[in-house]
């Protein structure tokens, strides 16, 4: 293990190749901002595009907008561009709704393609919402479902001929930990399962290819790695190959064929439309659409190359200076299997996190004890490792995390 310093850190960000896309963000004077798994940064150009969007094509288009901004194609339009990022075609990737309202939308609809088989399958610890919304199916569809979760060590083996679908978080959102796409979503198929994965933590961080793999459905959100602000909507993949079977429970105006033939009786919009529900919000997937502009426009091995040296260095840095006070490691040492973010252990997490925060430097806690810090390579610096970890370490030896202030728990850790 090499000895690490600050001048090999900043040497690093001369020769990043990404550095100029910092400069795309508006990062507060200061801060270093490792929660970027959480919620993007903003980008400078949505504060015009917001501008624009309200007082413009709002304040002095009004409803005229729907056709002369070409509001009503905004879903298709971002959502084609998204699939760009994740291995996708045209026409199969759409922006719509919220994450668990999509996910909603996609267990069930592929409940029903996949008729007289009664097993949803996940994994104990998936992200809360995910494991929310397929028991509130279970429910709705008393005794013709059953939810199932095994632990992800054991999950190609748990698919058998009674499973309908899978859903399974490609990134975990506590560890970092990153399945293994290709391998779960054959065996599925050799079952005869289809299977949902959830990109929230994947999109932007890790390359993904939906396609490649032959994925069936997928679902993400725009306010992470996307940087598409807090709330942003956001989206959905269906396989061109399940289309026109596709049958989705919450059948909207926006999902019709034609919409503005206000007929009573629904019938399902071709391709990907379908999946739509109500109206779209279009001040939201406008800044989203900025956001996803600005990473299609970068190069993701060289983000993902730069993602996996943050967290490696990171590592790294604890281990040299942080050995002795108590940190465990709960994302994994192999790159191969990790996302874009690195998660420590301590028991006094909560407070260690407050007390970095109190500093500038934002990562955010998971309980029981997870201290979650991501790199979000676009903005994030190679120097910005070494602060953080020399403040881990002050903090740490001067107990500057025991204060009353620090262990007062927030409504949002």
């Amino acid at each position: 293990m090499q000895t690490l310093n600050r001048a090999y850190f900043e040497a690093l960000d001369r020769d990043d190749p990404l550095a100029a896309y910092r400069d795309q963000f508006d990062l507060p004077a200061g801060h270093i901002y490792l929660n970027g798994n959480s919620l993007g940064v903003l980008p400078k150009a949505a504060k015009e595009k917001a501008r624009q969007v309200v007082e413009e094509q709002w304040g002095q288009g009004l409803i005229r907008s729907w056709n002369t901004h070409d509001w009503i194609r905004i879903p298709q339009r971002v959502g084609d561009k998204i699939a760009g990022l994740i291995g996708a075609d045209d026409g199969e990737v759409i922006v719509a709704d919220s994450t668990s309202v999509n996910l909603f939308k996609m267990a069930a609809a592929a409940v029903k393609l996949n008729a007289g088989r009664h097993k949803i399958l996940s994994e104990p610890g998936n992200f809360p919402t995910d494991l929310y919304i397929l028991q509130g199916l279970e429910q709705f569809l008393d005794g013709q479902v059953r939810l199932v979760t095994e632990h992800r060590d054991s999950i190609l083996d748990a698919i058998d001929e009674d499973t309908a679908v899978v859903v399974l978080t490609h990134v975990h959102y506590k560890s970092g930990a990153m399945f293994d796409m290709a391998a779960i979503t054959a065996r599925a198929h050799e079952k005869g399962a289809l299977v949902i994965w959830d990109l929230s933590h994947s999109t932007g961080a890790v390359p993904v290819e939906l396609n490649r793999v032959g994925a069936d459905f997928a679902i993400g959100c725009g306010y992470k790695y996307l940087n598409g602000g807090p709330g942003a909507p956001g989206f959905l993949f269906v396989a061109k190959r399940h289309q026109a079977q596709l049958q989705q429970p919450l059948s909207g105006w926006f999902g019709h064929a034609n919409p503005f033939a206000m007929r009573d009786d629904y019938e399902a919009a071709p391709g990907i439309a379908r999946t739509l529900c109500g109206t779209t919000p279009v001040v939201g997937a406008s800044l989203l659409e900025v956001g996803v502009d600005i990473m299609a426009s970068a190069d993701m091995h060289q983000i993902r190359e730069k993602s996996l040296r943050m967290g490696q260095l990171f590592i790294e840095l604890i281990e040299q200076r942080c050995s002795q006070y108590g940190f465990g490691l709960a994302s994994s040492k192999d790159p191969a299997v990790r996302g874009s973010q690195v998660s420590l252990t301590h028991e006094q997490g909560f407070a260690i996190m407050q007390a970095l925060i109190a500093r500038n430097i934002i990562g955010d806690f998971r309980a029981p004890d997870i201290l979650r810090f991501g790199f979000t390579p676009l903005y994030v610096r190679y120097v910005d490792l070494w602060d953080c970890v020399d403040a881990l370490v002050d903090i740490m030896a001067n107990d500057h995390w025991d204060q009353a202030a620090f262990k007062k728990l927030t409504a949002v850790t």
